[in-house]
């Protein structure tokens, strides 16, 4: 009787095994580990400047802090599993769990102003950032392919969204983890309200591996044409709140059989919700309608032309003071040219190219009451493209110290590098050998509109103010890559954004960022 219950256990597994078996054709398993080294001097572009970070949860691209004027150093670890299954015919699912931290980062908590003791671990008041060892889901979807019809491929879920240079959506940069709240003084050594160290668990969340969206996207395949819909969930406080934000779009891409050529052309609604408001303004809507076409071609084999150009409508409310929402009218323009004359005639494999990047902007006014007209501000939506280290990410994740951040604002900090700027870029690469790639890229920004300048300041900030229209400043990266096997790479990054006359004609510091990296995929 035992051995016959051993029989019917093993008989019932195999069927069930066998059932999964035929429903799953196919299980992927994939992923990658980096782990990066870095070290930073002079963010804030003043040098001896408090060491405590200030941070404001800015209604626009998530928190902004600003960063001490004295060196710092750390270290921080991705590690990702995506698993990929084909199962029935058409149906796909995509799962990716991360982990992504700084290496061991405890909090001072005496930074409170309470007593200082030994709570809670006989460290001396230090206490471990609670969130560093979770897993977060980056990626999870289904895959309908030929839903209803053969050309249609239906993807629900979190998921990747990306449309051509990304210059308009190609990332939702999240950095989730544990904030800790500390009452410091801010970067002018004042005290006041409690500040926020960084939230999150990542310190350079500009290396944030969650690029992700939760949404439904439709493409329609009709070769050479595509035609794209796409609905994404941004944010949501609560489902009682009705202060969402939503993103919606529709894509149109044409690929030519000439001159390596494409096209497309695009609508993208943020419907904003977000932005809370006076109880006698009947609208908090802080819409963007976002109109742009974008094509590329080679009219030689050696170079590639491509251009970008996008028009914003809709209505702007930049906090909960202002008296009435606004018209939106901005313009972005990318264009760029890339040379590989030189790519094929020498073994190091040369190549070049410029590009220019421009974002409008709006003239100064009040920061609390706002002034009326149209607002011809850029809004950077969810752009996915970033060409430099570190005056890219100024506005969305960091702060200087001459233009802090502003509470409750959409514009962040007044020297937003997302919005009110030009760009040139020159670049080149070289291959010294096959495994081994040098890349170096020189930028140069000026403001479209003369800045919000900052409001009087006692002590070593009680300087003139009154250039705020002109040169940013310019950056120059460097970065080599090392390609040691198929699955591991080496990669070492240099990056210093010299200020300009924005700044403090003079007295402002260099910023440095050294990122060394190591990364295995799998």
């Amino acid at each position: 009787m035992k051995f016959l219950k051993i029989i019917c256990v093993l008989a019932i597994t195999l069927c069930l095994a066998g059932s999964v078996y035929a429903e799953t054709q196919s299980v992927k398993v994939s992923g990658d580990l980096t782990m990066r080294g870095i070290y930073r001097d002079q963010y804030s572009l003043l040098t001896s400047v408090n060491e405590n970070p200030q941070t404001n949860a800015s209604a626009q691209g998530g928190p902004v802090t600003g960063v001490d004027g004295t060196n710092q150093s750390w270290a921080m670890t991705v590690a990702a599993v995506e698993v990929d299954a084909d199962l029935t015919d058409n149906v796909t699912t995509v799962i990716r769990m991360l982990n992504q931290r700084d290496w061991n980062v405890n909090q001072n908590m005496n930074q409170t102003g309470g007593p200082n003791n030994l709570i809670p671990n006989g460290r001396g008041g230090y206490v471990p950032n609670t969130d560093e060892f979770n897993v977060m889901v980056d990626l999870a979807y289904v895959q309908l392919k030929n839903f209803i019809y053969s050309p249609l491929t239906l993807t629900i879920g979190r998921q990747d969204l990306w449309f051509g240079k990304g210059f308009i959506i190609g990332a939702n940069q999240q950095n989730p983890g544990n904030p800790l709240a500390v009452a410091a003084p801010n970067i002018f050594g004042t005290t006041g309200a409690p500040n926020t160290i960084v939230p999150g668990n990542l310190s350079a969340p500009e290396y944030t591996a969650i690029n992700s969206f939760d949404s439904i996207k439709a493409v329609l395949d009709y070769d050479p044409w595509t035609i794209t819909g796409v609905y994404a969930l941004i944010y949501e406080d609560s489902v009682q709140a009705r202060d969402n934000v939503d993103l919606w779009g529709v894509n149109v891409g044409y690929k030519f059989n000439k001159m390596n050529g494409e096209a497309e052309g695009y609508w993208f609604y943020k419907a904003d919700r977000e932005v809370s408001m006076q109880t006698d303004l009947k609208s908090n809507s802080n819409d963007v309608h976002t109109v742009g076409l974008r094509g590329s071609f080679d009219p030689i084999t050696w170079i590639t032309l491509a251009g970008e150009a996008a028009v914003q409508g809709g209505e702007y409310v930049g906090n909960g003071w202002q008296n009435s929402s606004r018209s939106r009218l901005a313009l972005g323009l990318d264009f760029s040219a890339e040379c590989k004359y030189f790519t094929d005639k020498y073994s190091w494999k040369p190549k070049f190219g410029a590009e220019y990047i421009y974002y409008s902007g709006n003239k100064p006014e009040d920061s609390v009451t706002r002034a009326s007209g149209v607002y011809n501000g850029w809004d950077p939506m969810y752009r996915g493209k970033y060409d430099s280290a570190i005056r890219e990410f100024v506005g969305k994740f960091y702060a200087t110290a001459r233009y802090p951040v502003r509470q409750d604002n959409a514009q962040s900090v007044a020297d937003d590098s997302r919005t009110n700027q030009n760009q040139i870029i020159f670049l080149g690469s070289l291959q010294p050998m096959d495994s081994l790639t040098l890349k170096a890229n020189y930028n140069l920004f000026w403001n479209d509109k003369a800045y919000i300048d900052t409001p009087p300041l006692t002590g070593r900030f009680a300087q003139g103010y009154d250039k705020t229209k002109g040169f940013v400043g310019q950056e120059l990266d460097l970065s080599a890559n090392w390609d040691y096997t198929e699955d591991v790479s080496f990669n070492l990054l240099a990056g210093w954004f010299i200020p300009g006359e924005v700044y403090y004609d003079g007295k402002d510091a260099t910023a440095t960022d050294l990122v060394g990296s190591v990364k295995v995929s799998f």
